[in-house]
């Protein structure tokens, strides 16, 4: 049975026992995490697959994140296997911080990332790695990674094929952990009476302090604010159109507007950009 088989399973047969809905729901997660390990192995070219799991590392202070690798496959050794790795550390503790998708095609030479795994890295012989956060509105259930024993350019097809398989597995992750908890009962909305649109001169700012932006997020913040289009900003840093709406988008929900040219004003506003 695959992982998100299991969770559809255990979907329709709820348990009035928390404590059988909460173990229940683990089993799920494991499930659905060593299944996309595998899967992306077997359904996208990778050599490696990995999964952090987010988990509290030991000796780490109150609030911090971090997650472990926990699923795995086509490895050769265990190097790998079950090592801790505290958000912004490596690639995956990037995507881990970044929220977002991230790639290099030569671990062992990038430049964008720290090296605390090299030795790792290089027991397995890999190079190109991909990691992609398993996203469910503002949780994280985990990061996979793809990785290949070749120096190659990850491609929109690799990409995207590897988002799919995690978008797979988040709704299934995210269906296991409603299944584990009473769900509340949305509350009747009020009527309300129709409020006059406010000039877009009125609209309100966030006032300081501005929440903190990513490296990334403010390098296409800033293209932007110059006019670029997506397209363009994609060129000038070298990511996928998909990657620049998502970092724009991550943007403007920070930043409280809703579209670029709220954000461009905003931005210049609040001395994000000159």
């Amino acid at each position: 049975m695959t992982g998100p088989e299991a969770a559809d399973t255990l979907t329709a047969a709820r348990t009035d026992d928390p404590e059988l809905a909460v173990r229940a729901a683990e089993l799920v997660r494991d499930a659905v995490l060593g299944d996309l390990a595998r899967r992306v192995v077997a359904e996208c070219g990778a050599d490696v697959g990995l999964v952090g799991v987010p988990e509290p590392l030991p000796g780490s202070r109150p609030g911090s994140e971090g997650m472990v690798l926990r699923h795995w496959a086509g490895t050769r050794a265990d190097l790998l296997h079950d090592v801790p790795v505290p958000a912004g550390l490596g690639l995956g503790g990037r995507a881990l911080a970044e929220r977002a998708p991230t790639w290099v095609p030569d671990y062992r030479a990038a430049t964008t990332i720290s090296h605390h795994y090299d030795a790792a890295v290089a027991a397995e012989d890999l190079y190109a790695m991909l990691t992609v956060p398993l996203m469910d509105g503002g949780t994280v259930h985990g990061v996979v990674y793809a990785s290949l024993r070749t120096v190659v350019p990850f491609g929109d097809v690799r990409i995207c094929a590897v988002g799919k398989l995690a978008a797979a597995a988040t709704r299934a992750l995210a269906g296991a952990a409603a299944w584990s908890r009473e769900e509340p009962r949305p509350e009747r909305p009020r009527p309300e009476e129709p409020r006059p649109e406010r000039p877009r001169s009125q609209v309100p700012r966030p006032t300081a302090p501005v929440p903190p932006l990513t490296r990334r997020e403010h390098e296409v913040l800033r293209w932007a604010a110059t006019g670029r289009t997506n397209p363009e900003i994609a060129a000038q840093l070298g990511l996928t159109c998909n990657t620049v709406t998502g970092y724009l988008k991550s943007a403007m929900h920070k930043l409280g507007v809703r579209n670029r040219t709220e954000l461009a004003l905003t931005a210049k506003e609040s001395g994000l950009v000159s």
